[in-house]
């Protein structure tokens, strides 16, 4: 079988690839590889309840407790796991994908996605018929007393009262803890008909502000459809309607968040990144004096942190990268342009809600609006383009092609950045270039990637 767990979760169309055996198995093997308790979330779409009956029966089925916290972001899904003193958690959602979609993701005690060690075992476990096939395997090996839990050993679901209130106060109180509220500030806010519209409008008026909230109402099949991280739009027309001091949008589970100028200039997570590290090395509390981002991060960010005296670690492209990174050497904070940015002092994974009220304590404690506080950096123009090869894991290896970069990397000097890297799931190589200028960063894109592509 092709492997289960992508670089999130499980994830595919629901009731056709996630299906409901599917993540009864997984309630299964969470309770058989973390514990007894495990902490059940999920965002907005229509499929949610249908996985979560399937999970929860899982998790019962193993003699285990399905702690169900319901809707809710999946970095609360984290959190509750340390507050409630769990064995581990496990959100049902497909983040940022269309509705038609869902995905199981797990967390272990500390509110940590799991290595992929643990995946593979989990893995083994439901390819070989989950707990029913275990019991099996050992009564043929003898063990005459094998046996599914039954009776007074069966588990049980109990709802989380006041989930949302929890991660809601999680936030407010560390900005509260600061000294800082944001009282006459006016937000224009989309939640992405996702699982943050019971979380963030609530977590930011708290703190004072105005807020204006679109798509906080949901039906099931409207999640992140043409609104929210990944579609802006709807907030850039908000923004210029209300003319709110500052834009933010959440994708369905809410784990990222991107942000916007009164201008309708977008604030990716670089800059976000970018503002939240020279606050805290300022605060003193930039641990290592680094920060942690990955390979596709913009050139600007590079250059901006280097100024400023402080360490740019990059890994491979996926959070998980990122907080392996973090969590080796002790790093505070990690980001990706996407807006998935993971502050450790925090939470242990991406939070879309704790990212924005940290990025606007820092603009507040700087003095300056939003719109002057982003220009700690320019963004170098970037042109990405994907071509389709034979052989992605081969093509950036071609003489030529080898020949066709160090040319590009000459005439760019430090004043740009060329970057090839095979998809992780198409056949295709991904040709990155970044420079001074748009022009120049398409030329040289483009050369290239005719090299690939003739070569290829």
């Amino acid at each position: 079988m092709a492997r289960l767990f992508g670089t999130d979760g499980v994830r595919g169309v629901a009731n056709t690839e996630l299906t409901c055996e599917l993540a009864y198995r997984l309630g299964q093997a969470a309770v058989t590889f973390l514990g007894k308790a495990i902490v059940v979330g999920k965002d907005t779409r229509l499929s949610g309840d249908m996985l979560e009956a399937a999970l929860v029966a899982g998790i019962a089925s193993a003699g285990g407790t399905a702690l169900a916290a319901g809707i809710i972001p999946t970095p609360g899904v984290a959190l509750l796991v340390r507050e409630l003193n769990a064995a581990g958690g496990a959100v049902i959602s497909a983040s940022h994908n269309p509705p038609e979609y869902n995905g199981i993701k797990l967390f272990d005690a500390e509110g940590f996605k799991l290595p992929d060690a643990v995946e593979d075992e989990i893995e083994a476990f439901i390819k070989d018929g989950g707990l029913e096939g275990a019991v099996e395997r050992a009564r043929a090996a003898g063990d005459a007393d094998a046996a599914m839990p039954s009776g007074p050993e069966l588990g049980v679901a109990v709802e989380v009262e006041e989930a949302c209130e929890i991660y809601i106060e999680h936030a407010v109180r560390s900005i509260r803890e600061q000294g800082i509220d944001f009282s006459g500030m006016t937000i224009a806010l989309d939640t992405g008909h996702g699982a943050s519209s019971l979380t963030s409008p609530a977590a930011l008026k708290r703190l004072g502000a105005e807020v204006i909230v679109i798509n906080d109402d949901f039906n099931g099949t409207d999640i992140n459809v043409e609104c929210g991280s990944t579609h802006l739009g709807p907030l850039r027309e908000l923004m210029e309607e209300t003319g709110a001091d500052v834009g933010i949008a959440h994708d369905g589970d809410a784990d990222r968040v991107m942000l916007m100028t009164p201008e309708g200039d977008e604030i990716d997570g670089d800059i976000v990144e970018a503002v939240c590290a020279l606050d805290m090395k300022q605060r003193g509390v930039l641990a290592g004096n680094t920060v942690v981002s990955t390979v596709m991060c913009n050139l600007g960010f590079v250059h901006a942190m280097r100024d400023a005296g402080i360490d740019v670690v990059q890994t491979k492209v996926g959070d998980r990268y990122v907080l392996e990174e973090m969590r080796a050497h002790g790093f505070a904070i990690g980001g990706e342009q996407s807006g998935h940015m993971i502050l450790l002092e925090h939470n242990s994974t991406g939070d879309g809600l704790m990212t924005a009220v940290q990025f606007l304590a820092a603009v507040k404690r700087s003095g300056k609006s939003v719109s002057e506080a982003v220009k700690v950096m320019t963004r170098f123009p970037q042109t990405l383009i994907n071509v389709r090869v034979a052989d992605k894991h081969t093509a950036s290896e071609q003489p030529a092609v080898k020949e066709a970069v160090a040319a590009a990397e000459a005439a760019l000097g430090e004043n740009g950045r060329v970057l090839l890297r095979p998809s992780g799931t198409e056949p295709v190589v991904r040709v990155m270039v970044e420079a001074l200028s748009a022009e120049d960063a398409e030329t040289h894109a483009r050369a290239i990637a005719d090299v690939v592509e003739r070569e290829g």
